[in-house]
């Protein structure tokens, strides 16, 4: 049972419920301490658009264990606010906290397109899928006025270049006219990350997010247009809900998802603070066991580093985690086909060649 009463202070509205110390900064005002009372506290925390002119917007990811290339993020922090997103880290290096500051002041790349199409002129680029969301999720509430993301599948499209989304807002299918063109060419994948179907968990866990139904409604829709969709049941956090696998699998696979993803929650740097922040005020009742069966999955801590073990865990809760998540995909016939995108269609408007539209 959620219990938010224990601690008046807590916000339903956001995910962390204070900043702690970003460690790169060796003077700012904080809150040191969640249950302080001063001016921080009525302060009114209201969402702030950090307008910014980025050099670069393309990365290579180096990590062995996580499943993609390249990426690319048209907005750091998120205002979806999940408690447990290993995005926050990355966002002291902006020079705000990995708390409140994460979910309330959101950097949006306002030339990212045109940082896109630089990057793909580029004659040292081969093809290779970019995914959208492999920091933060390219679908959150300003994308909504700013339409950054849809622009950038727009250029996707123009050039023919592969491309991975990966969300959990419902606002996806505003694009499905442009998703349906790149899958025309086998360029798109789409999936959705889907924690639970317990709405009560998702209002603390993942306060500004789309509902689960309606993120099913997404891969309903998705699937029936023919484009290929899956879903991540991530993170698994033991305690709070490991016990849903075999639910959200199976809605997931009558939703039409052919494939499915998992991750073992680990909470690295300044998350662990906040987590643990967060847990004693909406689960003060199992917030301790909850804490140890994740220490369990990760040798005696709450982050383990190490390529593979970071992502599924380690030792026997972990491994009866994997166990069920296998059992359940083979039961309602995920993971039975496998998705390739399209590097072979790839072109680059400068050589003369006409674009799509």
């Amino acid at each position: 049972m959620i219990n938010q009463k224990a601690n008046h202070r807590f916000d339903k509205g956001r995910g962390a419920q204070f900043n702690p110390k970003n460690q790169y900064l060796k003077n700012e005002y904080v809150q040191e301490h969640s249950e302080g009372i001063d001016d921080w506290e009525q302060e009114k925390r209201t969402t702030e658009y950090i307008f910014d002119d980025s050099r670069t917007l393309v990365n290579k990811v180096t990590s062995p264990d996580v499943g993609m290339m390249y990426s690319a993020n048209p907005y750091q922090g998120c205002e979806h606010g999940c408690i447990y997103c290993y995005a926050r880290n990355s966002h002291e290096y902006w020079g705000y906290s990995a708390g409140v500051d994460f979910e309330s002041r959101i950097v949006v790349k306002k030339n990212a397109p045109a940082l896109l199409k630089k990057f793909f002129e580029n004659k040292n680029w081969t093809p290779a899928p970019i995914s959208l969301s492999g920091n933060t999720d390219c679908y959150q509430p300003i994308e909504r006025k700013m339409r950054i993301t849809r622009k950038l599948l727009e250029i996707c499209l123009e050039y023919r270049n592969p491309v991975g989304i990966l969300t959990k807002n419902a606002l996806v299918l505003r694009d499905l006219d442009i998703i349906q063109e790149l899958n025309k060419y086998q360029l798109v994948s789409v999936f959705s990350s889907i924690t639970s179907l317990d709405e009560d968990l998702r209002r603390v866990l993942e306060p500004r997010t789309a509902s689960y139904k309606s993120r099913l409604k997404v891969v309903e829709k998705l699937s029936k247009a023919g484009v290929p969709t899956g879903i991540m049941n991530a993170p698994i956090i033991p305690g709070l809900n490991d016990n849903h696998i075999h639910d959200v699998l199976k809605a997931a696979s009558e939703a039409g998802a052919k494939r499915a993803g998992y991750t073992v929650v680990r909470l690295n740097g300044a998350i662990g603070l906040i987590f643990h922040d967060w847990l004693h005020k909406s689960f003060p009742n199992r917030a301790e066991k909850v804490w140890n069966l994740i220490t369990y999955c990760h040798q005696g801590k709450v982050n383990d580093s190490r390529w593979g073990n970071r992502i599924v865990g380690d030792g026997q809760f972990a491994e009866l985690i994997k166990t069920q998540f296998n059992l359940y995909c083979n039961k309602f016939g995920l993971n039975k086909e496998s998705v390739s995108l399209n590097t072979h269609a790839f072109r680059r408007i400068k050589d003369g060649q006409l674009p799509l539209f």
